[in-house]
């Protein structure tokens, strides 16, 4: 597989493990939305959607780091590959543009 390939293929993966890390995240505060507005029906007080997802929004930023931690990591790594790769290429490309200039 060629060095190009294999960033795209890395660029790819990191593509998917983002998608996939905020699909989790959005999944989460609907839920969460969807429980504070449900308890608040169970409770016979009318909590408005909006209100409920900003709540949602509210509970699920710090509880979504704990919860897909390992999602979060895997994004993590992706993101240093792909930056690795590219200072790669970068640098390879200065030595090539140097040697051809002398």
């Amino acid at each position: 597989m060629s060095e190009e390939q294999q960033a795209q293929g890395s660029a790819g993966s990191l593509a998917l493990a983002v998608a996939l890390y905020t699909l989790a995240r959005l999944a989460l505060v609907v839920v969460l939305a969807a429980i504070i507005w449900g308890i608040g029906k169970l409770a016979g007080v009318d909590v408005p959607i909006l209100v409920a997802a900003v709540f949602g929004v509210l509970i699920a930023l710090p509880l979504g780091m704990v919860v897909f931690k390992s999602l979060r990591l895997r994004v993590n790594e992706q993101i240093a590959a792909v930056d690795e790769q590219r200072r790669r290429r970068h640098d390879d490309l200065q030595t090539r543009l140097r040697g051809s200039g002398s």
